[in-house]
């Protein structure tokens, strides 16, 4: 459950989709407390599709939050958000903590496109997304950040990614922004001055007979195989609507 105490506010939401034994997807779990609900919306034959809705603003600075998602055998979920998650200082010392564990078993198929995440000026958030997938999963994992609002300096940003596959690291790579991150982050090597980030994961089988060739795509980003049935691809742009734009071209690239 929910609570506020001195380090902020707890708050968790959970996901499974399963079969429903008659081509569909069933939610037999779809549940959030405080500031995190997931909500069931139209999806498409087949397919189930959930939206996290944000009940309250946050995450605040000492605010803890946590989202897992699990993905049965014949399953196809879709998850979103229904807006930007804005990252703000808040009355509780500490950083804040976004969680988000994924979990897709062999024949299940997870698209995890959440809106952007906002640093805003003065807060301070780690976020830790880690993505567990048995053989012949699918995947495609989108995150996008954007470093702080219009006209505004962005806060401390933390992020972290992880893919396994079969057991296997694919991918574990973790970018630091804004004050008190190790310097260069704001340089040539890393965001070249670039306002917005980002990372789009996909995981296809088939990739593992025909691997993904690497090259540049457009401005600012690129697409390179990973060490199994994956591929990333990483952007950086002025803005998040043009980062939108760099990865929705990815995406239609690789599918």
């Amino acid at each position: 459950m929910d609570g506020v105490n001195v380090s902020g506010v707890r708050a968790a939401a959970r996901i499974v989709a399963r079969p429903d034994g008659r081509g569909g997807t069933a939610l037999p779990v779809l549940e959030g407390d405080g500031p995190l609900a997931p909500r069931r919306t139209r999806g498409s034959a087949g397919e189930a599709r959930v939206v996290l809705v944000g009940a309250m603003s946050g995450p605040l600075g000492g605010d803890e939050f946590a989202v897992r998602a699990e993905v049965e055998d014949g399953a196809r979920l879709r998850v979103g958000s229904a807006a930007a998650t804005i990252a703000l200082p808040g009355q509780a010392k500490g950083a804040a903590r976004y969680e988000v564990r994924l979990r897709v078993d062999g024949g299940g198929e997870l698209e995890w496109l959440p809106e952007q995440l906002i640093s805003a000026r003065g807060s301070d958030l780690h976020v830790g997304t880690r993505a567990e997938l048995a053989a012949g999963a699918r995947l495609v994992l989108r995150e996008e950040q954007v470093l702080g609002r219009a006209g505004e300096e962005p806060g401390r940003l933390t992020s972290r990614l992880t893919v396994c596959v079969e057991g296997r690291v694919v991918l574990d790579q973790e970018l630091a922004c804004g004050p008190g991150a190790p310097g260069g982050w704001d340089g040539p090597a890393v965001l070249g001055g670039h306002r917005a980030v980002g990372q789009l994961v996909v995981v296809r089988p088939q990739f593992a007979a025909e691997p993904v060739v690497a090259r540049v795509l457009g401005e600012g980003a690129v697409v390179m195989p990973l060490a199994g049935p994956a591929a990333l691809v990483g952007a950086v742009a002025a803005d998040g609507l043009r980062l939108r734009r760099v990865l929705d071209d990815a995406l239609a690239v690789l599918r």
